[in-house]
Order: C-alpha cells, then structure tokens, then sequence
C-alpha cells in the first residue's frame, strides 16, 4: 500500500510521535531547575563560567548529534536512529543521582546531548515525513509543544520535588521513568517513515539546480550554513535562539536565588518560560501556513530580545513572571517557524541532512550562549551578559529582516543562492 502524506491521514503514528517528544523534551525539563542550584550548594561552584559547563558541553555535543542524526536516519531509517537516542538516555538520571564530582554531571550532560541529538531530531524528521508539505508548520508546532511543553511540566515538578524532598535524588526519578517509556514506546509502536519520503521526492519539483536530488554532504551544509539565504538565516537565527535559551536555563535559576526566591518559585520562573513557548506553538506553527514564515521569525526575535532585557532590569517574581512569559511568547513564534523553513526550501531527499545541520548550528548555541553568559557574568555582572544576549537577539531578528525571503506558501527560488 502506497504511503500518504498529511496529518489526517497518519494521525495515529503522528500523536505517538508527539507523545515520544514530550518524553525527549522531559529528559531535559529534569535539569533546568535543579542543575543550577546543585553546582553550588553540593559541588561548591561559584564561578559561573564553571558552573554553565554542564549546559557548554551538552550543546557542543548535541549539535554535532543533530549533523549525524540526519545523515544517519538516511543512510539507516528513522526509527533505527531513534531506539538509539534512548538507549544512550537510559544511563542520564542514574549518573545524575550518584554523582560524586561535577565532572560525572558534565558526562551525563554529554549522554544527554547525544541523546537529545538522534531522538529529538529523528521525530521531527519523521513528523515531516508524514505531515506532507501544507500543514508543516502546524506538525512543528505540535511537535515542539509536546517537548517544550514537557520541559516547562518537568521543570516545575522538579522545583516543587526539590522544596520537600531535596535536590537529590527524587527530583530525577522522573527522567529515569521518561527513559524507560521513551524506549518501550519506540522500539515497540513507532513505524518507519522512509516510505512517505519516496512519495514526496517523487511530486517534488526543483526550481533551481542547486536544489536537485542528488548532492553531496558538503553541497548540503554549503546551502543550509551560508549559501541559501532562507536556509542560513534560519541557521543564524536558530543559533541565537537557543544561545538566549541557554542563559535562560544556565543564569536565571542562579540570578533568582541570589534574589532570595525559594526553590519552588525558582521552579516555576524555570517552568513559566518553556511553558509558554509550549503551548504557543499549538498556535504559532499552524499560524505560519496561513502567513508565512518570516514576519513570525523576525517579530519573534525582537520580542525574545525585549523581554530577556526586561529580566535584568526589574527585580521581584512577578515582574520576572511576566518577562518569562513574553520570553517564551517570542519563542514560540520563532521556534517551529524555523523548522518549517527548513522543511519548505530543503528538497525531499536531502531534508533530513539539512534539518541535522539547521539543528547542528541551532544547539551549537547552547555552548556560545552558556560561554559568553559566563565569562561576562564571571567579569562583569549578571545583569551585563543578559543585556548582552538581549543586544544579539535583537540584532539576529533585524538580520533575518534583511537576508530571508518568504517561503510558504512555496515561491520560486530561482537565483536566490549566493554565488
């Protein structure tokens, strides 16, 4: 039987996919509120810059995870590449628990990479696999509400299990428990979606010679890093992203506590953020098949550059409450837009290989970001490398301004490479 794309069509395998998300989006959601405040109060780290080395060392390498996940899922099947990300999850939580020095939650950090790397790509892969090319953008947006709606429910679970309990080991049995049933699940129900690649390939009209079936792993992260002038604004824009979402998840927990919040309201700043971002994109991803891409990027940016600024220059819960939840409104906006770019310029064959490297330089910003945060806060202040990480989202939105062009509904993109 001939495979079919939309979402109507393969609801069944799609929802199942979105429920394996939420459990690659709680692996994370374990850390964003508890890692933070373990560095110092267990392992006595007080320079921030050695503190953010968990968040350095999982971006680093999960961006590189992202590069090979989409090669690999070609070459062997989506699903082969998925079983393997949750494998390489199972030992995170455990290692978390008993860890006797920092550098144990540094390794777990770096499993956690690899495993976010091959599983998170590999749904969002297959969701666009299935989805077909109309409703791509509401697929990402289900898809990254189902993860980032998970890390929001985490994050909070955790803070409030912290407050009775401690920062270990109760709050990490959860991620032991996401672990098991990532795995169940998809060695068990998740299908192989090649098949449905084979059918678009097969409609799919290339507008430009560049854009041809056949090209070489180099050919592809040219176009997708520098050359394509939608594909590269999406990859800057995504770097930046995630760069502010890394001070987010490295800085903030410790900007609160230093403001004498308890762990629990730390919990739920840590939680409003991703919470937000979540949910909007149930909205945000559907909205971009109606009004196209880039007003949703370049808006999205600016607000996220608004609204990191806003958290350094007030001061109490509720303020920072109400700057979370724009910071994640502008997320949202931004988050699966970007992923349906990709989708959209990318031909069918090639896709997945320009997802992973999107994905490469996307997470590459967790490293940059925990990077620079650090160093500035370690040199200058807190409040100094968030206005810093505000001062470059702002500039990456006025940079996709210039540089994209619309991409859905599909135009033509006849000469729109870079020579």
């Amino acid at each position: 039987m001939t495979p079919r794309l939309g979402l109507r069509e393969n609801l069944a395998q799609f929802s199942l996919l979105v429920g394996v998300n939420a459990l690659v989006g709680g692996m994370i959601g374990q850390e964003r509120t508890i890692l933070p405040l373990l560095a110092e109060e267990e392992f006595g780290l007080t320079a921030f810059t050695a503190t953010l080395t968990f968040i350095a060392a999982f971006g680093i390498v999960k961006a590189a995870t992202n590069y090979f996940a989409g090669t690999l899922s070609d070459r062997h099947g989506r699903k082969p590449v998925l079983i393997a990300g949750w494998v390489i999850g199972v030992p995170v939580p455990l290692m978390l628990i008993w860890a006797p020095t920092w550098g144990w939650v540094i390794a777990a950090n770096v499993l956690l990479g690899i495993n976010q790397g091959l599983a998170w790509s590999t749904t969002v892969i297959m969701k666009i696999d299935l989805a077909g090319p109309d409703r791509r953008g509401l697929a990402m947006g289900l898809n990254e509400a189902a993860g980032y709606g998970a890390v929001a429910a985490t994050a909070l679970a955790t803070g409030y299990i912290a407050e009775q309990w401690g920062l270990r080991p109760e709050p990490f049995f959860l991620g032991l428990a996401y672990a098991g049933l990532g795995l169940g699940i998809s060695v068990l129900f998740v299908r192989e979606t090649r098949s449905h690649v084979e059918v678009e390939a097969a409609v799919h009209t290339a507008s430009h010679a560049d854009f041809r079936e056949n090209l070489t792993g180099r050919e592809i992260f040219s176009l997708t890093s520098f050359r394509e002038p939608a594909l590269s604004a999406a990859s800057q824009a995504g770097l930046v992203n995630n760069l502010n979402d890394g001070l987010a998840w490295g800085l903030f927990p410790i900007f609160f506590a230093a403001a004498d919040l308890p762990v629990s309201q730390i919990g739920i700043l840590a939680a409003i953020y991703p919470a937000v971002w979540g949910v909007g994109q149930l909205y945000t991803g559907g909205l971009s098949d109606r009004i196209g891409r880039k007003p949703l990027i370049a808006i999205g940016m600016l607000v996220q550059a608004v609204a990191i600024a806003w958290m350094a220059a007030v001061s109490g819960f509720e303020l920072w409450a109400g700057g979370a939840a724009v910071l994640g409104a502008g997320t949202a906006m931004v988050y699966p837009t970007l992923l349906a770019t990709i989708g959209d310029v990318a031909h069918p064959t090639w896709r997945a290989r320009s997802v992973g490297i999107y994905r490469l330089w996307r997470d590459a910003g967790f490293a940059v970001g925990a990077l620079l945060a650090g160093v500035l806060a370690d040199l200058v202040s807190i409040e100094a490398a968030i206005y810093a990480v505000a001062g470059l989202t702002a500039a990456s939105g006025i940079l996709v301004m210039v540089r994209m062009y619309e991409t859905h509904p599909p135009v033509d993109i006849a000469n729109r490479v870079s020579p």
